[in-house]
């Protein structure tokens, strides 16, 4: 996006730098956490919530659409949840960059367990 500064030069700001924003706002949000990258649908390495989740950001002028995977800490509603990582997004990435958010599309890959399961046996 390219937005006139004053009189004596334009600001750009780059998709990369809004997926790095959008990333970290992630991240602020209690029980959203990262996702494993797929390829084909198949998860390359596990979900963990201290993992980045997987963000990808396009800035078409002054308007913004992001996309993010990320896992949710089972019990906590997936909506709930979903919903509060939206609006963080939407408030960091305006915030920070002054660009207007339209879209912010979330897939929850995964629902992981704050402890790492344990097998029993008998």
């Amino acid at each position: 996006m390219t937005v006139p500064a004053d009189p004596r030069g334009v600001t750009t700001v780059a998709d990369r730098v809004v997926q790095k924003i959008a990333g970290r706002a992630v991240t602020e949000v209690p029980a959203a956490g990262g996702a494993a990258r797929r390829v084909l649908g198949i998860a390359l390495g596990d979900d963990e919530l201290q993992d980045h989740p997987v963000v990808d950001a396009h800035v078409d002028g002054g308007v913004v659409t992001v996309d993010v995977e990320m896992s949710v800490t089972y019990p906590e509603p997936v909506a709930d949840v979903a919903g509060a990582v939206r609006r963080r997004v939407d408030e960091r990435v305006s915030s920070l960059t002054g660009l207007r958010v339209a879209q912010v599309d979330i897939r929850v890959t995964s629902l992981v367990t704050g402890t790492p399961a344990t097998r029993r046996v008998e």
